[in-house]
């Protein structure tokens, strides 16, 4: 972090910075500690283009889901560009590996975000970003067009504009939109988090749940699960207890794959062909001609 942007953060807060720690773990911005002589802050920075819009999205997911009021996210406390660097700066929450109740609370709680209902649209009232990557959240009011035309074929394209699938590999709208109408079942729009995997929610020293690195949107509460278990699940606890307020449906492990292809493709986007064949297999499994 550099003094500019250092100070310009002290202004905001209020109190000099006594101590900036680099924090591991983000792929897309750099992290840090922020303390002062009475309190700590978190901050992201970061100097891509899109950084500015790809923070204000965050901001705005993580203020409704906190508005919503069924499972804490961090206080947002400034959002903003210095130069060319965009920082987005909240309230520090201090984790803890999470015991098995405290999964449990996690499933009820997200459960409760799930209840978080619209009736008449899937998608938000903006676009956002997973990971750095633009996520488009145009209205639609059926599940399958929005899901096959706001969340597949952006990525498939992006993935055949970076060349990490041939144009033959790309499965046609009318392929997409026929499995997904085959799979889908009518459902109301939940409020999603959009990017739940491991670490993106976290265990507060007092055992409160957190979501974090929210990209929200209206969808079917499936995909939230779908991401939990891409790379290697959450606790049972977690499972059992949202599943007292949504009871599985048929065909939720075929959709499962649906969703983490979804989750997929954004991957081989942002890190590459490691995640290549995943996809194809998925690709192949339920697009095949």
């Amino acid at each position: 972090m550099t003094n500019l942007l250092k100070e310009h953060i002290a202004s905001l807060i209020g109190s000099p910075i006594t101590k900036i720690i680099s924090l591991s773990g983000g792929d897309i911005s750099k992290a840090y500690s922020i303390c002062t002589q009475s309190n700590r802050f978190f901050c992201k920075v970061s100097q891509s283009v899109s950084a500015h819009k790809m923070f204000m999205g965050e901001k705005a997911g993580l203020e409704t889901i906190a508005q919503i009021n069924t499972i804490k996210a961090p206080k947002v406390l400034f959002c903003g560009q210095l130069e060319s660097v965009a920082y987005l700066t909240m309230e520090f929450v201090d984790s803890k590996s999470p015991s098995q109740s405290e999964m449990e609370s996690l499933g009820h709680q997200l459960a409760a975000l799930h209840k978080t209902q619209v009736e008449n649209y899937f998608g938000w009232q903006q676009d956002n970003f997973i990971g750095n990557l633009p996520q488009s959240n145009k209205n639609h009011p059926s599940w399958v067009s929005f899901y096959t035309h706001e969340r597949l074929l952006p990525q498939l394209k992006s993935a055949r504009d970076f060349g990490h699938l041939d144009f033959e590999e790309i499965p046609s709208e009318e392929s997409l939109d026929k499995t997904c109408r085959n799979l889908f079942p009518e459902t109301i729009p939940s409020l999603l988090h959009g990017d739940l995997w491991s670490g993106n929610y976290l265990i507060s020293k007092s055992g409160k749940p957190y979501l974090i690195d929210s990209a929200v949107y209206f969808g079917h509460y499936e995909v939230d699960l779908a991401m939990t278990r891409l790379f290697g699940g959450f606790d049972k606890a977690f499972y059992d207890a949202h599943a007292e307020h949504f009871p599985k449906v048929p065909q939720q492990n075929e959709r499962n794959d649906i969703y983490q292809l979804y989750y997929l493709l954004v991957h081989l986007n942002l890190f590459g062909r490691s995640y290549y064949p995943s996809v194809k297999q998925l690709l192949r499994r339920y697009f095949a001609s």
